[in-house]
């Protein structure tokens, strides 16, 4: 005998799991950008670096 299919639930599920990937995939991108953002302050400024030591 099949499962009686239960749509919202399904349909909740899939938009939890894609908010959860986007989510996911906007974090990795804003840490790439700061990573990027520090790498070129430091490659724009190195004597500052140098100084906080």
């Amino acid at each position: 005998m099949a499962r009686k299919p239960n749509y919202d639930f399904e349909r909740r599920e899939r938009e939890r799991l894609k908010a959860e990937k986007k989510a996911a995939k906007a974090k990795a991108k804003a840490e790439k950008a700061e990573a990027e953002k520090a790498a070129r302050a430091r490659a724009e400024n190195p004597e500052s670096l140098a100084e906080s030591r």
